[in-house]
């Protein structure tokens, strides 16, 4: 299973647009938030389905600002990350996911693309399309695949 992971698009979604184009074969989107109301344009975008968390930025949102999911037998926790400081760094996050028994802790906000492997724990952040921050400034998105050993292999990927 092929999940592509985004976050802080931010109402642009060009560069959204360009990754649908050049990655085959997606079988869900998580967006961790900032998506700024184009839920429903990413939604149709999209093929596939599409989960999504509010940001700091999605004032009018009906979305939970942070969510518990299962996809593929994993379990999986959702926020941007505003609410935890990741901007100060991840360990309040990291226990929010030890505590909650997931294995895997998706968030945004910062606009850096992470990977980061804690006991059986990991945390990511796939950056920004719209708006990078880490050196370099390259748009970048994750991929999280889940494979039939319920194996979890993860890749930041960036856009020229």
């Amino acid at each position: 299973m092929k999940i592509l992971l985004v976050s802080d698009t931010h109402r642009y979604l060009k560069k959204f647009q360009t990754v649908l184009e050049r990655i085959p074969a997606i079988d869900y989107i998580l967006h961790m938030g900032d998506a700024e109301g184009d839920e429903d344009v990413i939604r149709e975008l999209a093929g596939c389905p599409v989960d999504f968390v509010a940001g700091n930025n999605d004032y009018l949102s009906s979305h939970e600002r942070e969510k518990e999911l299962e996809i593929g037998g994993i379990r999986i926790f959702m926020t941007h990350g505003h609410y935890y400081g990741v901007s100060m760094g991840l360990n309040r996050l990291a226990e929010e996911g030890a505590a909650r028994g997931v294995r895997v802790v998706l968030f945004g906000h910062t606009h850096r693309p992470t990977i980061e492997y804690r006991q059986n724990l990991t945390l990511v952040n796939p950056g920004s399309l719209s708006y990078p921050r880490q050196p370099g400034r390259q748009p970048s998105f994750g991929i999280m695949e889940i494979d039939s050993k319920k194996d979890l292999h993860f890749t930041i990927n960036y856009l020229d």
